[in-house]
């Protein structure tokens, strides 16, 4: 069974997600404070070696009509890093709209109070996975 781990990256706050290929399923595992982009790394080694991911996906936040913004291109420095930083093989996935689906999604299961960031962006991370998941069948 291949576990593939994602993230939402963001200058503050950046989603993590752990899923299965097998199933085609993620579960939130939360979200990382960033400071101007730059994670703990320490935080994200621990996650990496209690889950052990064979690849990592990575969120790639374009414009709607697909050219880079100032965040793709941040998005992009992370993924590489991440893959420096660890030898685990990283993806970008597209992940436009993901952020506004993941608010749908919580205001459904609890109103605003669901709504915090680190759940928004959890959840984000959530379905860049299972989208990267269907767009392998």
């Amino acid at each position: 069974m291949t576990t593939l781990l994602a993230f939402d990256y963001g200058t503050k706050s950046i989603g993590v997600a752990i899923g299965q290929q097998i199933t085609g399923t993620a579960s939130p595992l939360g979200a990382l404070k960033a400071q101007d982009g730059i994670p703990n790394w320490d935080q994200i080694e621990k996650i990496l070696k209690e889950w052990q991911p064979s690849q990592i996906v990575v969120g790639l936040p374009t414009n709607m009509d697909g050219t880079d913004q100032e965040i793709t291109v941040r998005a992009r420095k992370f993924s590489k890093r991440l893959f420096g930083r660890f030898k685990i093989p990283v993806i970008t996935h597209d992940e436009r709209l993901t952020t506004v689906e993941a608010k749908e999604r919580l205001f459904e299961l609890g109103g605003y109070k669901k709504l915090t960031k680190g759940k928004v962006d959890s959840v984000s991370a959530v379905l860049i996975l299972e989208s990267w998941f269907e767009n392998q069948c």
